[in-house]
């Protein structure tokens, strides 16, 4: 079995000066959300083998804040086509993972990270706001073999659901 974590980028800052999409940054409320999650998969025992994040500046920081705050030392791989590649390009990320790989975090945007879900689980429509971790188990032995309608989604927390339950 194989375990895969959609992380979708903390709430970005639309006030700063940035020149393009690609290079806006968190938030505040993005900062913390992301070493929220990053201290949520660490004291779950989750801390995924690799780390895979669109280049984009706030799925790329909020990954790194994740590690961070949650001591886990896993730096991002940049993968150019998590931004804006759409569902296609998580299973193609997917399909390039070592074997020595049991789990795997990519960081990146909605809509991709509902339809992927909503492709690997083999259907349903899925809210995934911002800094929301899902975690995808899919039923093989070898990346190579991801495939949509694979998965079974065990768990979907968002940041606001683990500050309500006291985390």
């Amino acid at each position: 079995m194989k375990r895969v974590f959609l992380l979708r980028h903390g709430k970005s800052d639309w006030q700063g000066s940035f020149r393009s999409d690609r290079e806006r940054p968190l938030a505040p409320r993005g900062r913390k959300a992301a070493a929220l999650i990053g201290r949520f998969l660490a004291a779950t025992g989750e801390v995924p083998d690799r780390v895979l994040s669109s280049p984009a500046v706030r799925a790329r920081r909020t990954v790194e804040l994740a590690a961070e705050k949650g001591a886990w030392d896993r730096p991002p791989e940049i993968i150019e086509s998590l931004y804006g590649g759409g569902p296609e390009a998580v299973l193609d990320a997917l399909h390039g993972l070592p074997e020595g790989a049991a789990s795997v975090l990519l960081a990146g945007h909605q809509p991709t990270w509902s339809m992927a879900a909503g492709e690997l689980i083999g259907g349903g429509n899925l809210i995934v706001p911002t800094a929301c971790l899902m975690a995808i188990d899919l039923e093989i032995g070898r990346w190579e073999d991801a495939d949509w309608g694979r998965g079974e989604l065990r768990f979907m927390v968002t940041p606001r659901l683990l500050q309500a339950a006291g985390f």
